[in-house]
This record gives structure tokens, sequence and C-alpha cells, in this order.
């Protein structure tokens, strides 16, 4: 019981700490899912499932985007949770995806009932503000501010990990060895989703051959993540070298019956 109440601290503490990156730390890229989730692996002497479990949350998030006021589901707190549990249960990736993913909904709630108590404490600030109260106003911003952040990401993974474990461990204990494949299949299914909802941002005309020139590579060739992009890469050189070669201006001064050796200066020195 000690050891799983420091635990759910340690864990507790990562993830403010990947939480407080883009509030008081700057971004230094802290709060993301592969990275908290490896924190995790750290602090509870498993980084290698950390890093798997990070790794697959990642992927998954990579496709979800806040627009505007849109609170997209909280990977970074789901991962960490999930990693936590893998560690500490011995869960495969897979399994503890199942565990991120209503966690990372669980956190998109909290972080819209946080943001609105966020809103009051600005309005608070304002006033103190106008009213000259600088101090009240650095409080509000910079201390309760923190406070209530830092709560909204401890509070919920203290309470899984130090409470769930022992469930969570029974539970994947009683899970057959065909519902654990088909979580591998949805988990990949989740990557590609993903993945695709990435795409669709970034992809247009021009990057469409690139694409899938790439997809020929890894299905027909059989070559890895890492061939691909290598062969990316010196493709990416000889484009550049051909679009902005040394040799580029002088051909097309030459192109348009101009001197390449004309200065303009020694006109003007003559006259």
């Amino acid at each position: 019981m000690e050891s799983t109440l420091l635990s759910a601290v340690l864990v507790g503490l990562v993830g403010v700490f990947c939480m407080l990156d883009s509030r008081l730390l700057g971004r230094l890229n802290f709060e993301q899912p592969l990275i908290g989730a490896t924190l995790v692996g750290l602090v509870l002497g498993d980084v290698q499932t950390g890093l798997a479990v990070g790794a697959a949350t990642e992927l998954v998030s990579m496709g979800l985007v806040q627009v505007g006021a849109a609170v997209p589901p909280d990977m970074v707190l789901g991962g960490i949770v999930a990693a936590a549990f893998a560690c500490l249960t011995g869960a495969s990736a897979e399994t503890a995806m199942t565990i991120a993913i209503p966690v990372a909904v669980l956190g998109q709630l909290l972080g819209i009932v946080f943001r609105s108590i966020i809103v009051f404490l600005g309005h608070l600030a304002d006033d103190a503000i106008e009213k000259g109260n600088f101090k009240v106003a650095y409080r509000m911003h910079i201390v309760w501010g923190t406070v209530l952040y830092s709560l909204m990401y401890f509070l919920p993974i203290f309470v899984a990990v130090y409470v769930g474990t022992d469930v969570v461990q029974a539970v994947v204990n009683m899970i057959p060895d065909w519902v654990t494949n088909g979580l591998n299949v949805a988990s990949k299914i989740l990557t590609a989703y993903g993945l695709a909802l990435l795409l669709t941002m970034m992809i247009n005309k021009g990057m469409t051959v690139f694409l899938i020139l790439g997809f020929a590579l890894a299905s027909y060739l059989g070559l890895s993540v890492t061939a691909v992009s290598i062969f990316a890469v010196v493709l990416a050189l000889i484009l550049m070298s051909l679009k902005y070669g040394d040799g580029s201006g002088a051909a097309m001064a030459s192109a348009g019956g101009a001197d390449p050796d004309y200065d303009p200066l020694e006109d003007d020195d003559e006259d």
C-alpha cells in the first residue's frame, strides 16, 4: 500500500510537470503523450513500457487539434494514466490504450470545467488591475491559476493510480486472448484514424505523389519507416539542388539575353 501511494504521488507530479509546460514553463514539448508516458515509465522503473504506451497514445493524438473553443480529449492525461497502469500491472500497450481513451475524455470534461473557473479568475484579475491591486492580479494569474490547473491533473491521476490499480489488474487477468487481439486491432485502427485526420490538414496536390511513393516503397518493397525516411531525405535534397542550384541564376540570365558578367555599378562609375 505504501509503494502504491508513492507511485500515485510520483505519477501525479509527472502529470503536473507536463501540464505546466505550456502554462508556466514555456513550450518545451513536455506536454506530449509520448514524453509524459515515458516520464511515468522512468519514475516507475519501466521506461520501455512507458515509451511503448506513449508512442501508441501519441499516434492516436496526432489528429486531435484544438480549434477555437473546441477542447479535444486530453491524451496527455490519458497517456500518463495508461502508462502507469501498464507499468504497475504488466498490461500490454494495446490493453493500456483502452484505459487511455476514457481517461482522455474525462480530462476533456475536466478541462472545460476548469477553464470556466479560470475565466472567472481572469475577470477578478481585470477588476484588480483597474483598482491598481497588481499583487492581487498577479496571484490570480500566476498562483491560483497554476494551483487549479495542477489540481486538475494531480487529483484524477492520483485517484486512478492509487485506487484503481488492483481493480485494473483483476480486469486484465480476466480478459481472454480473443479480446486482447481485438483490442490490438482496434488500437491500430485508432492510430490510422489519427494519421488520416492529420493528412487531411497537410495533404495537397503537390504532396500526394510523395505520399503514394512512400506507401509503395513500404508496401511492395517491404521497407521500414526509417528506410523510407532516408529515401525521402535524399529525394528532398536532390529536388532542392535542381530547383535552387548554383547555376540557376546564370542560366536564367543567359536565357534572357543578358550578360552574366554585367555589373550596373560600372556604368554608374563611368557616368
